[in-house]
């Protein structure tokens, strides 16, 4: 579709354009039924079809070992903020927080509801600029969890190596970078994303957490806000976001089409790759503030000569057809998020367009 353009912003996501074609051409009457699928039943046939084969497609492109439950919730990543130290967080032992970003930030803020909340590792002092070797991390000795947020999508780091944390329950916020790369579930004990950036529109979050963490999560707390509640409920416990289910469902179909998580990490470097290098090559002009070792194949950061330049390219790229290219307000600059179905014409287009940029304004 000619009238598209590029959309960089970090969320909502760029979906598939697949799935929002089909999408479109069953909204009104799905599969012969004479109403939309947000007109069902969340207890019907044709809804409970979509459900369940959603949770089976996470299940088969991750390959989530048969021992975790997948989840599917409102309220996307932030919800779980504060779910998991009420569900988790033991009394008597530490809550283990790895400060990345911005992100890990808000995640934190809701551990130090718990008693035993404990930073175990930061480079705040550094700008938040890098990711921790796995090396780094070494939870408390009575840690009931550790914590990571493994993509920071206002800092542009990513995770390169994940930390093997042994008896504690390694927790990853992996909402910007799900389905780009494999999840070393020998390590993990719990994922989650909020789905606006890379499975479909906002409103769900997608919890795949081990059963054996569910059942020693804490009861006396309320029962929405309960793994157990979920996950004995089938997802089910109240009628769930339908359409964001039913949207993620198309797009991981999608995924599969299109090489499952090899194939999206494949896109990941191609995209990345050519961003990466205009930045590289432009000799400065272009300045990426991030550890080369910890860039993120998702969400790109950059910063021009002068914040002047930096509105003029902005403003700039708008008319031509990029959108969302303007920093997170608490850093400025520029930032290039390329989830998934960013395809990489995209990247291509806006690397010919930093080129040409320079040249003319240097």
């Amino acid at each position: 579709m000619s009238d598209r353009i590029f959309n960089f912003a970090a969320g909502p996501c760029t979906l598939p354009l697949p799935a929002l074609e089909k999408a479109q051409s069953e909204f009104v009457n799905y599969q012969g039924l004479g109403t939309s699928i947000i007109e069902q039943s969340h207890r019907g046939k044709a809804y409970d079809a979509v459900h369940n084969e959603a949770i089976a497609n996470l299940r088969s492109l991750l390959n989530v070992p048969e021992d975790f439950d997948i989840l599917l919730l409102h309220g996307g990543a932030t919800l779980q903020f504060v779910s998991i130290p009420m569900n988790l967080a033991k009394e008597g032992q530490s809550a283990d927080y790895i400060l990345t970003g911005a992100w890990s930030k808000k995640a934190a803020a809701e551990g130090k509801r718990v008693p035993g909340y404990k930073v175990i590792w930061t480079n705040e002092d550094e700008k938040f600029t890098r990711m921790p070797l796995a090396a780094d991390i070494k939870p408390s000795d009575n840690a009931s969890y550790v914590h990571l947020c493994s993509n920071e999508t206002i800092g542009g780091i990513e995770v390169q190596e994940y930390p093997d944390c042994g008896n504690v329950p390694l927790i990853i916020d992996a909402s910007s970078h799900i389905m780009s790369q494999p999840i070393p579930f020998d390590k993990v004990s719990m994922v989650y994303a909020g789905a606006q950036k890379n499975l479909g529109p906002a409103g769900l979050g997608v919890v795949i957490i081990k059963k054996s963490l569910v059942e020693s999560a804490n009861m006396d707390i309320p029962a929405f806000l309960s793994y157990k509640t979920h996950a004995d409920n089938g997802s089910m416990y109240n009628t769930p976001p339908v359409f964001s289910i039913y949207m993620m469902k198309l797009t991981l179909d999608w995924v599969k089409e299109n090489g499952g998580v090899t194939g999206m990490s494949a896109l990941a470097d191609q995209r990345s790759k050519l961003i990466y290098d205009a930045i590289d090559s432009s000799e400065g002009w272009y300045n990426c503030p991030v550890d080369k070792n910890s860039r993120s194949r998702m969400n790109i950061v950059w910063r021009l000569p002068s914040e002047d330049l930096e509105k003029k390219f902005i403003a700039e790229a708008t008319e031509a057809g990029f959108s969302g290219l303007k920093g997170h307000r608490s850093v400025g600059g520029v930032r290039a998020s390329m989830y998934n179905a960013m395809p990489v014409e995209g990247a291509a287009a806006l690397a010919k367009f930093m080129a040409d940029f320079k040249k003319n304004n240097s």
